[in-house]
């Protein structure tokens, strides 16, 4: 069973006997909560899940494993057509068909808009005869297209049906045309079957075996089941899988009958509960046979090359191997050119002196901030001294800078040090953010600091007789200012 949540936090999964519980957030802090229970008895203690990017999988033992089940849940939901998306990849001469509309229903689909924050959008959900478009599956995401020139946003799995998002509704039993988004499609044919290449090679030079993958936006995954991966191992695998793709090894696809003994011969990670029918089986020559729904290229050739970037610290005693293969790898070297460029005119030297010059840069940058910390510090005691010297003394005094940070405050209000004078101290831009201070009678400044705050509309917090914060709004410090006279005002009244 999988639940496609990307970016998922806070997973819950309670398998029991008879069902089970899932519950998680997803990128945007929703609570989400499925309670599903199963057809039969399961092993609840022989059940297990394991967590990607994109989804969590539950793998859940059936207590009779020798009976079959006719569905997954208790209740006889009544399902959709099947619809069959086992269509070949096309090539560059394939890239659309005629199919049939089955249905369409309003959807809301969750995306990313363009400033980055999660948006809800309505639209309708698609079922076709027959679908051109992967839906997302196997670490792989889903593919882009159109129907009938409208964007299909997004194709999700559900079961043997593919279903196709759009914001335009198409009328059941129409003929549509569906035509892929080659450029996407390409690009992940080159890295899922650059995957399927370095987790066999890892497998045959050092026995790794890849527990999971990740295809990202801009570089993929591979999770081996190893505490660590030495640079030369790297270097040795990179190498290899290369060699590989200079000696255009054919990629076969190929579909065996579930009862076809060299199934048993086949590597991959077990069958979805929901799978029907044939069992695809992709095939590098020579190298390796894996069970994959996914897309891939015909030939190792047309993944041009594999360049990996290094590892990282997995789960669980496992390392992420880093890597970028095809277009991706040419996209990567313009950046860095680009970046090697722009890095050789600011620095004034050529790109095999960049790391040394921007060393001197540093320690420079550091120099000059211990000076302007020193600087700051005496400026911060002369600024006290006059304050508490200067004519205008009691009450409350007011001061702002644009330059400063909460040390600075902090000396001023050292060096004061009075308890019977409300200090309101400001530091940065006059009109948009910055940092408050507030010093006196720990009374006073218990029941002034929020109220500062929030006039400022910002946030802090504090004790024995100071309060400090970050305030959003500096053009309101006259506001802040009358609100501590008034109170001093108040105070005098009263004794």
């Amino acid at each position: 069973m999988k639940f496609c949540v990307e970016d998922s936090t806070d997973v819950h999964v309670l398998i029991e006997d008879h069902r089970i519980v899932f519950s998680c957030k997803n990128a945007d802090g929703v609570e989400l909560y499925n309670e599903i229970e199963f057809y039969a008895k399961v092993n609840s203690k022989d059940s297990q899940d394991k967590h990607s990017c994109r989804s969590i999988t539950c793998f859940v033992r059936k207590w009779k494993e020798k009976v079959a089940w006719p569905r997954l849940t208790k209740e006889d939901i009544k399902l959709l057509k099947k619809v069959s998306t086992k269509r070949p990849p096309p090539t560059m001469d394939d890239l659309d068909f005629t199919t049939t509309v089955v249905s369409c229903s309003p959807a809301e689909l969750q995306t990313e808009g363009s400033n980055g924050k999660k948006e809800v959008l309505s639209g309708f959900q698609v079922v076709l005869e027959d679908t051109l478009l992967f839906p997302e599956g196997g670490g792989q995401p889903d593919d882009r297209g159109t129907i009938n020139d409208i964007s299909v946003l997004r194709v999700s799995r559900r079961g043997a049906q593919a279903d196709h998002f759009t914001q335009t509704p198409l009328i059941p039993g129409s003929q549509v045309l569906v035509r892929v988004d080659w450029e996407r499609r390409f690009d992940h044919m080159q890295q899922h079957s650059g995957q399927h290449l370095i987790t066999a090679v890892a497998d045959h030079l050092f026995e790794m075996k890849t527990t999971s993958w990740c295809l990202g936006r801009f570089r993929s995954i591979i999770e081996l089941d190893s505490p660590s991966v030495t640079a030369e191992q790297v270097a040795a695998i990179e190498q290899n899988v290369n060699e590989k793709i200079r000696d255009r090894l054919p990629v076969n696809v190929r579909e065996l009958s579930l009862d076809d003994p060299e199934v048993e011969q086949v590597r991959g990670r077990g069958l979805p509960d929901d799978h029907a029918g044939p069992i695809r089986v992709i095939t590098i020559q020579g190298v390796d046979s894996n069970m994959c729904c996914g897309t891939h290229v015909s030939n190792l050739s047309d993944l041009q090359v594999i360049k990996i970037l290094g590892t990282e610290k997995g789960k669980k005693n496992k390392t992420n191997l880093i890597f970028l293969a095809g277009n991706r790898v040419l996209k990567w070297m313009e950046r860095s050119h680009g970046t090697e460029k722009a890095l050789t005119t600011l620095l004034k030297c050529g790109a095999e002196d960049h790391v040394e010059a921007v060393k001197k840069l540093q320690n420079s940058t550091k120099l000059l901030q211990k000076n302007n910390l020193n600087l700051l510090r005496d400026l911060a005691v002369h600024i006290a001294h006059s304050l508490r010297d200067s004519s205008d003394w009691g009450g409350v005094v007011a001061l702002h800078r644009k330059e400063g940070d909460s040390e600075f405050m902090n000396i001023i209000a050292n060096e004061i040090g009075s308890e019977e004078t409300i200090l309101f101290l400001t530091v940065g831009d006059e009109k948009g953010a910055g940092l408050f201070l507030l010093a006196g009678p720990a009374e006073a400044v218990e029941t002034l600091g929020p109220r500062v705050a929030e006039v400022l509309e910002g946030k802090g917090a504090g004790k024995k007789g100071r309060f400090q914060g970050k305030a959003t709004k500096m053009s309101r410090r006259a506001e802040a200012q009358a609100l501590l006279q008034d109170y001093v005002s108040t105070q005098s009244a009263e004794e």
